[in-house]
């Protein structure tokens, strides 16, 4: 039986250069334990997703990836200004990123909506001023 695999990797602000590095980084380790590729792709798009989001929105923040047996679990959590309308945020298209991020390609709108398609479970709990803290499940067997 596996042991848990735990990742931590931290994400700054503003910093778009790096921003994919922990899903890269996330997606060689699944790879090197077998995955299935369907799931480390949902995994990668999933993170990848967020990572965007902390760079773009919430000041940077960390993210704490979970590999089991069962699941993977992928928390991220911020020390942004929090989402003010959720249900807003989880609309197709919905953003509130700034002019530097759309210039350089980022900030469609797209973010939350993929989380949610490519997780088994998503959890967003906010608080307005004081950050936010997504949580995903991918559960260990084959897509349907």
């Amino acid at each position: 039986m596996m042991e848990p695999v735990k990742l931590t990797y931290q994400v700054d602000d503003g910093n778009y250069l790096a921003a994919g590095s922990a899903s890269t980084n996330v997606k060689k380790v699944l790879k090197k334990l077998g995955i299935p590729s369907d799931i480390i792709r949902r995994a990668v798009v999933c993170l990848y997703e967020g990572e965007i989001n902390m760079v773009i929105h919430a000041n940077g923040g960390q993210i704490d990836v979970e590999i089991d047996p069962a699941a993977i679990t992928m928390i991220l959590k911020d020390v942004g200004p929090g989402i003010a309308d959720i249900g807003k945020a989880m609309q197709d298209g919905y953003s509130t990123a700034s002019k530097e991020a759309r210039d350089l390609g980022f900030g469609a709108g797209m973010g939350l909506p993929n989380m949610k398609r490519n997780s088994d479970e998503m959890s967003i709990d906010t608080v307005i001023g004081q950050g936010t803290t997504v949580t995903m499940i991918l559960k260990m067997q084959e897509s349907l």
